[in-house]
């Protein structure tokens, strides 16, 4: 196999599926908002891996439907794994995100 071909079709797998996960942690992240302002006492981590769950599964069948894609079952499994990912992403990342964005605010007010 060509190493060159193998290194670019790496890149480009590569930053669809960093692409599709920023997609999928950015959808898990406003549904849980919402719940969590609807439901304040539900734990937001427990909440945040089931939806980004269910997004990426949802978005696997809706993908192999939109493609005429047979799911196989390391389809299924991939999607999983990748949806413990994206919840991983949208429990810490909404968070730090937030954090950042206040503090870039109060050190435009200082200045």
């Amino acid at each position: 196999m060509n190493i060159n071909l193998f290194i670019s079709n790496l890149f480009e797998y590569g930053s669809i599926l960093l692409t599709v996960m920023a997609a999928l942690v950015f959808v898990t992240n406003i549904i849980v908002e919402v719940i969590k302002g609807l439901f304040p006492k539900i734990p937001t981590n427990i909440v945040a891996v089931i939806i980004a769950l269910i997004v990426t599964v949802l978005a696997l069948f809706i993908l192999c439907s939109v493609m005429e894609i047979t799911v196989m079952w390391y389809y299924a499994v991939g999607a999983v794994v990748l949806g413990i990912f994206v919840g991983y992403a949208a429990m810490f990342g909404f968070d730090k995100f937030k954090s950042a964005w206040e503090k870039i605010q109060q050190y435009n007010k200082k200045a």
